[in-house]
């Protein structure tokens, strides 16, 4: 009895000191700590980084004219190689330096953005639309359907991008039409393999069944009982994919295979730095790194939608 007394009285002691000490810290520290814990919270459950990053693509393409300080063609050969704002000799006029023409690297970076914003949406679009039709019809009727569509896909697999892109622009020439139209041609094979197999699972489901039962067309299944099941995996996919086209595009106009000069554009933006990459060394350095930050977020907003939408990859708070 007496030990359980004593046992009481200590833990009473122990919770007054915890409750002293916490009233002796300063209200402004528990007020940043509570702040610190709803921005980790935020960050967890929202895509905050990719918002920010694809929310400054956007602004910069669509109104590429009006956010430029300067004119992205505009060759000034007097200010050819002027360094970037940081430096000893930088001003800011032109705050990320200018290139070997004497072009404004900081305008041509933002118009870049553009380019490869109509680039990827248009081949999106299109790889989207024609990879989840054929993907859902062979899914669906399978047979020869599914064998032709099939083999498509894998010869489409098996063909290298790179080289076909390169062909096509010494026989056609480069143009930004000829460079969506074979990127479309080798982005929907993903589409159509992925919503085939979505498809494969919502055929034998009962709702599907009835639907065929009760005489309801294969267009009419299609657009009320398929499509809606296999959104999710398009929007996801196609997140993913805006990335990576990005990447295939920078790699071409790199090449030289991508979009025509004088037109900006990140890849080739990267190639015309090489040769002063000792000297200059901004030229390619923040085309690069305007690169790598736009795939990352389509990266990231991908993975997170991949867990918004499918509840056993939610992460549990």
């Amino acid at each position: 009895m007496t030990q359980n007394v004593k046992e009481t009285h200590e833990s009473t002691v122990s919770e007054s000191a915890n409750t002293a000490s916490t009233a002796n810290i300063p209200q402004f520290v528990v007020t940043n700590r509570s702040r610190l814990g709803s921005i980790k919270r935020l960050i967890r459950k929202w895509p905050v980084l990719s918002i920010v990053i694809l929310s400054l693509l956007v602004i910069a393409g669509v109104f590429a004219n009006w956010v430029a300080p300067q004119d992205p063609y505009a060759a000034v050969l007097v200010d050819r190689l002027d360094a970037p704002v940081w430096y000893p000799d930088g001003t800011f006029e032109h705050i990320l330096g200018v290139d070997h023409l004497g072009r404004d690297v900081l305008s041509r970076i933002i118009h870049g953005a553009s380019v490869s914003l109509i680039i990827s949406l248009s081949v999106i679009s299109v790889a989207a639309t024609l990879g989840t039709f054929l993907g859902m019809a062979a899914g669906y009727f399978g047979g020869w359907i599914d064998d032709i569509v099939m083999r498509v896909v894998e010869l489409m697999i098996s063909i290298p991008l790179l080289l076909i892109a390169m062909m096509a622009s010494v026989v056609y020439g480069s143009s930004l039409t000829l460079l969506v139209v074979v990127l479309s041609l080798f982005s929907w094979p993903g589409f159509a393999r992925q919503v085939r197999a979505e498809v494969l699972r919502l055929r034998t489901t009962d709702y599907v069944l009835i639907a065929k039962m009760t005489g309801a067309s294969p267009t009419r299944i299609f657009a009320k009982h398929l499509l809606p099941g296999v959104l999710n995996t398009v929007i996801v996919l196609a997140t993913l994919l805006v990335g990576s086209v990005i990447l295939s595009e920078s790699i071409l106009s790199f090449l030289g295979a991508g979009v025509p000069p004088p037109r900006p554009a990140w890849g080739s933006m990267v190639s015309e730095g090489r040769d002063f990459v000792t000297i200059a060394p901004w030229i390619m350095m923040f085309p690069g790194i305007a690169i790598f930050t736009t795939v990352l977020g389509f990266n990231f907003l991908g993975d997170w939608l991949r867990d918004y939408f499918d509840p056993r990859l939610r992460q549990i708070d």
